[in-house]
Order: C-alpha cells, then structure tokens, then sequence
C-alpha cells in the first residue's frame, strides 16, 4: 500500500466516489469515519467511482477514537485550511495516512488538537469560508506525497 486517505465523516457520495476511484489507480487504502453522509451502496458513490469500487480497499471505523485505536502509531497527516504548513514542505514515507475532513465544515477542534503537529495546508485566495473540492484536494496532496516517494508501483 502506498498511502493511506482517511476522510473524516465524508458527506458528498460523488467525492467519496471520485476519491475511491483515485485510492484504486494509486494503490492507496481508503478509510472512513463514521457517520457518513450517505449511504454505502448510494447510487450517486457507485456512478462516482463507476466500476472501480468493487476493487477500493476500505475500512470503516465508528468513530476518530476508534480510527486512532486502530491505527496507533501511525503517522498522520491532517489536510486543514487551519494549518500553518504547506502540504509541500512535508517528507511523506510509504504508509503515511493522510487525513481530510467533512465537506462542509472540516474536522472539530478536538481532532485537530490531537493531529496538531501534522497539519497541512493547500494554498489558496482567502475568501470567506471557502475551500477546493474534497476530491480535488485528496489528489493534490496525495499526488505530491506519491512524486516524493518517486511513484511506486506505478508507471
């Protein structure tokens, strides 16, 4: 496995979908945090990532505490417009977990507190409260982190 996308109580299906699809072409694990916004077998998740989801390898979890439980040790990586550093100017390694939040309000104070050490941001305009697409920006930071580890197993 190359990475690891975690998203944070996704409640978009399309973005889920398009996310999976991406997990799929770059050898990278999907997880997921409970609640989602939507249900597993939604129609508009499965046109999302077409016929690619039979082949996404996911893990649920019920909630961050459970995800953490799980996967204690990990290094994790949170995605936030809250951080100071810039997703480039991380060393991403092999079995790096990234994380991204909901679509419409990120991840609580109490999530961020934990990762406070591993934020990353994109750079945008500042406007008021607004952000790239999920989808987008899980292929942006998860793009960077493959092309630092010089793409494996990938051609």
């Amino acid at each position: 496995m190359n990475l690891n996308i975690v998203l944070y109580q996704p409640e978009i299906p399309h973005n889920t979908g398009n996310i999976g699809r991406t997990c799929v072409l770059t050898n990278s694990k999907l997880h997921l945090i409970k609640p989602l916004g939507f249900l597993i077998d939604d129609k508009h998740l499965k046109r999302a990532g077409m016929d690619y989801w039979k082949y996404v390898d996911v893990t649920y979890y019920d909630s961050f505490e459970h995800f953490m439980e799980v996967n204690k040790g990990a290094r994790i990586y949170l995605s936030t417009t809250k951080a100071e550093n810039l997703y480039t100017e991380v060393e991403y390694k092999q079995g790096d977990f990234i994380m991204f939040g909901r679509e419409s309000s990120g991840v609580p104070d109490s999530v961020r507190d934990v990762l406070k050490d591993t934020l990353i941001r994109i750079p945008m305009v500042e406007t008021s409260d607004r952000s790239l697409n999920l989808s987008n920006t899980v292929s942006i930071v998860a793009y960077e982190a493959l092309r630092q580890m010089g793409f494996p197993n990938m051609k």
